[in-house]
């Protein structure tokens, strides 16, 4: 369950998620996972969550007054291609990672298009985990697709 408070409610609605364990995640959106694909990191934002499993990253939208209409979206993780990262400065700057992603599903380095997804995190919020993590995909996607 989210909980809210003041710090929750201003990130959120400065676009901002916060950190949740893959277990209070799993518990929440077991019933979407695919067979074989497990939690591996995610944020909340409000109502809405970011999840990272083993095969892709899901986008959580829940929407109207009461939440019950949710939309998921996913980005597959065998088409990230790059990872790029900036960390909060001195001030009220927000960390933040873009992922770059193929969208054409036979990946064929002739007939390459793609498309970027930014995700801003509180200046608290570790996301060098998160980095490495989509860096060694990406490096992996890389020698895979170029191999």
């Amino acid at each position: 369950m989210v909980k809210f408070g003041f710090g929750t409610i201003v990130q959120g609605a400065l676009g901002n998620y916060s950190e949740k364990t893959p277990k209070e995640l799993t518990n929440e959106y077991r019933g979407y996972l695919f067979d074989g694909e497990e939690i591996v990191m995610g944020y909340q934002l409000v109502r809405d969550a970011l999840i990272f499993t083993n095969y892709r990253i899901i986008f959580v939208d829940k929407q109207g007054a009461t939440g019950k209409k949710t939309s998921f979206k996913s980005v597959h993780m065998e088409s990230i291609i790059d990872v790029e990262m900036e960390t909060a400065g001195f001030g009220v700057d927000d960390s933040e990672i873009v992922v770059t992603y193929l969208t054409n599903v036979n990946q064929r380095s002739n007939n390459e298009s793609h498309a970027k997804h930014k995700f801003e995190f509180p200046k608290k919020t570790d996301i060098l985990p998160l980095y490495q993590y989509l860096g060694n995909i990406s490096m992996e996607n890389r020698r895979r697709i170029n191999g």
